[in-house]
């Protein structure tokens, strides 16, 4: 039988072949974590758990002008697929999008909860989410990368550097 401490090490595993750090952190010590991994300035779309906050120093609801001077993003990833190290993340009213996806390092914040051990049961997820929202999502992997022009590029259509924030 697979535990959430295997499947954590499944996740933490299959991350770090992406170049993708990972912290573990009591939800008490989440804002004091987050501002420990991450450069400033920094914008964010607020976390969708009751418990957990985001730290003062991080913007939230940026101007084009502060998400521009940004270097860190911080959000939230409703799930994550231990076999891939890969993050599910939705798109919010909040703003997640942008906070995500315009900066060269994005700080993603994970309940270890949400970590599930495969795609199979990821899908399962996803029907049960989507179906009745129409929400959407993407899934992503490591840090952005191409090697369309030849030689590998990180940061070409996102962030350079991801670091996974998990909440225990």
């Amino acid at each position: 039988m697979t535990t959430r401490s295997d499947t954590y090490d499944r996740f933490a595993d299959s991350a770090n072949e992406y170049d993708v750090e990972l912290t573990r952190t009591a939800v008490e010590s989440l804002p004091e974590t987050i501002t420990s991994v991450t450069t400033m300035p920094a914008v964010g779309a607020p976390l969708p758990w009751e418990a957990c906050s985001l730290p003062d120093a991080v913007t939230i609801d940026p101007t084009p002008a502060q998400l521009n001077a940004a270097v860190t993003g911080v959000t939230a990833a409703s799930l994550a697929i231990a076999d891939y190290g890969s993050l599910v993340l939705e798109a919010t009213p909040g703003g997640a999008e942008p906070a995500s996806l315009f900066v060269d390092e994005h700080v993603v914040v994970l309940r270890e909860q949400d970590i599930v051990p495969d795609m199979a049961t990821a899908f399962e997820w996803f029907g049960d989410r989507f179906r009745e929202t129409r929400g959407s999502a993407i899934i992503a992997t490591g840090p952005s990368a191409t090697a369309d022009m030849g030689a590998l590029v990180k940061g070409a259509h996102g962030p350079k550097a991801v670091h996974v924030v998990v909440v225990r």
